[in-house]
């Protein structure tokens, strides 16, 4: 099921790059705050705040659909390789 599925970037430890969330950036350039965010896509603000301050942690698949449905931009666009300092 989807909403079991998890993104944990938590890539590290294998010696790969990580993972990050660009949705703080995404939602800025399209004229949202995490406010505006929460209640346009029905998910918590406390999910939304998560999300758009510790863009390193995980996240549910379900709600990475829902803020690139409302962004108007797919999952992908969400996500950035980094390599790891």
């Amino acid at each position: 099921m989807l909403s079991s599925l998890f993104f944990w970037y938590d890539r590290a430890k294998n010696g790969d790059d990580m993972l990050r969330l660009k949705v703080k950036e995404a939602a800025q350039a399209r004229g949202y705050n995490m406010s505006s965010l929460s209640r346009a896509t029905d998910i918590s603000f406390s999910t939304i705040k998560r999300i758009w301050t510790k863009p390193y942690q995980g996240a549910n698949v379900v709600t990475l659909n829902k803020i690139a449905k409302v962004l108007d931009v797919s999952v992908s666009d969400l996500i950035e390789d980094v390599e790891e300092k």
